[in-house]
């Protein structure tokens, strides 16, 4: 399946992310970032998230983006980056940048920023966690399903192309990070090998890292 860019699955196409469908992934991540909850209604501007979660992947690994789409659109996708020192530098000196340039980092008391804000000051202060424990597991992902696509074995294919690709580009091992209070997804990973790598922050609203070997 390395080879393969494309497969059906039923009535859904899994296949590269291609130019044309950057709007749609940055409307997936939007409608998946209130805790995989629709965000709409959280940010004024409607690509403030999609800027950190999805377009420095589709960028600068273009070869590990993989889009799910059914009759009626772009609905889910997996994100992944090979080498993740590399791509957290090219984040910061590639990236980044014009985004500061064209959002001014917030100021003022932060509990008083809106969502928007509180994402901007993450273009100036990224959350970059990669300590030397996780470098046994180089690479990265994430993946975000709209609604309609969920419970029909369509992440869990998705998670697969992507693996296998990441394991053809000679990468030894994967992580990846989710929040610590959200065990529909802690067990969706877990039946997919993946083990716990590391917890931050309190038990009901930190971050769980896991890993698996490829």
């Amino acid at each position: 399946m390395s080879k393969v860019d494309s497969i059906m699955t039923d009535s859904f196409q899994i296949r590269l992310c291609e130019p044309r469908d950057i709007d749609a992934v940055y409307e997936v991540c939007l409608k998946t970032g209130d805790a995989g909850q629709d965000a709409t209604h959280l940010y004024s501007n409607p690509k403030a998230l999609g800027h950190i979660f999805v377009g420095p992947y589709l960028r600068h690994e273009p070869e590990l983006a993989f889009v799910l789409e059914d009759g009626l659109g772009v609905c889910g996708y997996v994100l992944g980056a090979l080498d993740s020192a590399r791509f957290y530098e090219v984040c910061l000196t590639q990236w980044l940048p014009a985004l500061r340039q064209a959002h001014p980092c917030p100021t003022g008391e932060p509990s008083q920023w809106t969502p928007t804000e509180k994402v901007y000051y993450e273009y100036y202060h990224p959350d970059i966690y990669y300590p030397e424990s996780f470098h046994e597991y180089p690479s990265h992902l994430h993946i975000d399903l709209l609604p309609r696509t969920q419970g029909r074995g369509q992440g869990q294919r998705m998670m697969a192309i992507l693996l296998d690709r990441l394991r053809s580009l000679g990468s030894p091992g994967v992580h990846l990070g989710m929040a610590a209070n959200n065990a529909r997804a802690e067990r969706f990973y877990r039946k997919l090998g993946f083990h716990e790598l590391a917890r931050v922050g309190p038990q009901d609203s930190g971050t769980l890292y896991l890993a698996k070997r490829l």
